[in-house]
């Protein structure tokens, strides 16, 4: 589990593909590397996957089918800039909210822009990301939201065709600390949703009899 206060960054070193597998490998400081071992979990853009191959300052990690049609991991260049994060430890504070690594679905960034233009270095900044309409049950207004791995607060909802446009605001710390500052207007962006959210939502829906009988006409 992770909490979506990102630790670090570290850079896209190389996506290769041998067979059916797709192996990504990342530039991370020591600060993250240091504290891994092969076989741990580490989220990467919001992705939890399982570090391999652990050096000095690099790690890889092989994406899963389900990874790589889900997420924008397989879609990004050699160089760009990843959020890293390690799990959360027993004990240690939750100071952002649960965040499973799970990734929902895909987004889109229709803005990002500095409040105040004049001074873009110490200005909060807005964001906002188009969801495809399959998420918009579990975002609600002032819930959490993970947006590739940055915990958020959602400010606004708005409809939009085919999904819905979420708002978000931006710290400076945030929009300099995290890969936020590499990106632009059009770019995708990991989007999951928050998991209390989910159960509530599922929670909602008509609750359907399962019987033994049911499972074995499915071939359960």
């Amino acid at each position: 589990m992770f909490t979506g206060l990102i630790q670090a960054t570290g850079t896209l070193a190389s996506l290769d593909k041998s067979d059916a597998t797709l192996r990504i490998t990342i530039s991370a400081p020591a600060a993250i590397t240091s504290r891994i071992h092969e076989g741990d979990s580490v989220a990467v853009n919001g992705v939890c996957l399982t570090a391999l191959e652990i050096g000095a300052q690099k790690f890889s990690a092989d994406l899963a089918a389900e990874t790589v049609a889900r997420t924008t991991l397989s879609h990004l260049k050699t160089g760009a800039t990843l959020n890293l994060e390690l799990p959360l430890a027993a004990g240690q504070p939750l100071g952002g909210h649960i965040v499973q690594g799970h990734v929902d679905g895909v987004g889109r960034i229709t803005e990002l822009s500095p409040i105040h233009a004049e001074s873009p270095d110490t200005s909060d900044w807005q964001l906002r990301v188009f969801i495809p309409q399959e998420l918009a049950a579990a975002i609600l207004k002032k819930g959490s939201i993970a947006l590739d791995g940055i915990s958020l607060t959602v400010a606004e909802v708005l409809p939009a065709p085919g999904g819905v446009e979420v708002r978000v605001a931006i710290i400076p710390h945030t929009y300099a600390a995290t890969h936020l500052h590499t990106l632009a207007v059009g770019n995708l962006i990991n989007v999951e949703t928050d998991v209390l959210a989910k159960y509530a939502a599922q929670r909602a829906q008509p609750a359907s009899t399962v019987t033994i009988e049911n499972l074995l006409s499915r071939g359960y």
